[in-house]
């Protein structure tokens, strides 16, 4: 619509009236942009698309360009009121880190003023590969409970590996344990027998995480996994309750492999506490009683610190401190991760950290179950591997694992990847975790990996057709929503 056609529509229809109103319009909406938008490239664009654009330009804003969702989370958040004393974290003092973990002091460092929260020690934790593993101890932990059980999850299954699950919940809470599970409203949706319907008849006391009649998107989902037992025993990681994780029982091309771990020692109170706010914000109960916070004695040499993160939270702890670690590292740093989609920062720090002589290693899956999120990762490629930062594609079965380990002193392991939905959009869980042990065991898990798979070269990936890169260029358009 050219400009003369668009003032004579408003002659006719007495644009005396109507075109200032639609000028106010678009200077309201470029002022909310100039004020709102920390970037100034987004900024300059947003603000001339509402001023050069009448009708259309202020209403493309007011759709596409605020952030409406980390607005409603701190809404949500608000509305609650203030959390209970007793489910704040508690504000320790940072233990001190041995001297072998001095060169990575840094990261310690920034994940105490970001998360506000001491780091403890005494803690062990140890990794399952897969549902195989991992489910019978997270069975047992059900199966030994004598007071509480809490289970989070993105997704739950009723049938198949996850039916083990509701025999397990459903005799506890039978037997007088406080049995609690939250489940996310749009996870649950995976799911084509849910656990909810499974434990209807039980006295199981499950929730549902933001119901889709109350926040009908898929961003501001729970993403968390977590099971804590009497207080005691914790588990999490990457991985769900559904029979795709145990891949001897997968159906064909379903099978996907991961890591989980369990906790013990002072550090599972942090993952109590993250739990019972979940809980609070969804039911507005307090519980009590025993098998909360009971003394947890030293179990190991873990030093550890729980980082809950989300749309509700004033600074993006995890995205600050994957920015830190990329910073701190002296020799090496490996990333494994099945949804890749940095944004320009993380692709900048990755490149500096490469460029100071840093070896960084990213493992991808060969064949992703979200295509469109694998071809926007494989956009970055090319300026990756220029900068010599190794890529590896890993084959069947698909691996969902999300690990970092840096200088094989420290771990980050959990829910969240690397991409803007875990960063910024989606409630996360991860586990910030200094253990020469662990980092080693992880360290190894990497190298056995990196034998099965392929190495991305330049060359390959400067060798995609035209229509190849036309098609992964147009997905990485999308990278902010993905």
């Amino acid at each position: 619509m050219t400009w003369n056609k668009f003032i004579t529509l408003l002659d006719y229809a007495d644009g005396k009236i109507i075109l200032p109103a639609v000028f106010a319009c678009g200077l309201f909406a470029a002022s909310h942009a100039l004020l709102k938008k920390k970037d100034p490239r987004a900024a300059l664009l947003w603000v001339s698309i509402t001023l050069l654009l009448p009708v259309i330009g202020p209403l493309t804003y007011w759709l596409l360009g605020v952030n409406r969702i980390t607005r409603r989370a701190l809404q949500w958040k608000s509305n609650k009121g203030d959390v209970p004393e007793v489910l704040c974290p508690q504000q320790l003092a940072s233990t001190l880190l041995p001297v072998p973990y001095n060169s990575l002091l840094a990261i310690e460092v920034l994940s105490s003023k970001v998360t506000r929260l001491g780091i403890t020690g005494g803690n062990s934790i140890e990794a399952y590969h897969n549902g195989e593993t991992a489910y019978p101890a997270m069975l047992a932990a059900i199966n030994n409970a004598q007071y509480t059980v809490h289970l989070c999850s993105y997704i739950f299954d009723g049938d198949g590996a996850g039916s083990k699950f509701i025999v397990a919940l459903t005799n506890a809470a039978a037997r007088g344990v406080k049995v609690r599970v939250i489940v996310d409203a749009m996870g649950e949706r995976y799911s084509k027998h849910t656990a909810r319907k499974a434990l209807k008849d039980s006295d199981v006391d499950i929730r549902h995480y933001l119901p889709l009649h109350k926040a009908p998107f898929i961003n501001l989902r729970n993403h968390r996994k977590l099971l804590v037992t009497d207080g005691l025993t914790a588990f999490t990681g990457g991985m769900n309750i559904r029979t795709n994780h145990c891949l001897q029982m997968a159906p064909p091309g379903k099978a996907t492999s991961d890591i989980h771990f369990s906790i013990k020692g002072p550090a599972v109170a942090d993952l109590q506490r993250i739990f019972l706010e979940d809980w609070y914000f969804i039911s507005e109960q307090i519980p009590e009683g025993a098998g909360l916070f009971p003394d947890n004695d030293f179990a190991g040499s873990a030093f550890v610190r729980a980082i809950a993160d989300g749309p509700d939270s004033e600074i993006r702890k995890l995205e600050t401190l994957l920015h830190g670690a990329m910073d701190s590292a002296r020799r090496r740093i490996r990333i494994m991760t099945p949804y890749f989609v940095p944004d320009r920062p993380m692709i900048t720090a990755l490149i500096t950290a490469a460029l100071r002589g840093t070896e960084i290693q990213i493992v991808l899956p060969a064949k992703n179950n979200l295509p469109f999120v694998a071809w926007a990762s494989r956009a970055s490629y090319w300026e990756l591997l220029a900068h010599d930062i190794h890529i590896y594609e890993q084959p069947a079965p698909f691996a969902h694992t999300k690990l970092v380990v840096v200088d094989d002193l420290w771990c980050l392991i959990g829910s969240a990847n690397w991409d803007t939905r875990s960063l910024r959009l989606n409630f996360e869980l991860n586990l910030s975790v200094f253990d020469r042990k662990l980092a080693t065991n992880l360290s190894n898990h990497f190298d056995e990996t990196i034998a099965a798979s392929k190495q991305i070269t330049l060359t390959e990936a400067d060798g995609r057709s035209l229509p190849v890169r036309l098609r992964d260029s147009a997905a990485r358009l999308f990278s902010p929503y993905l």
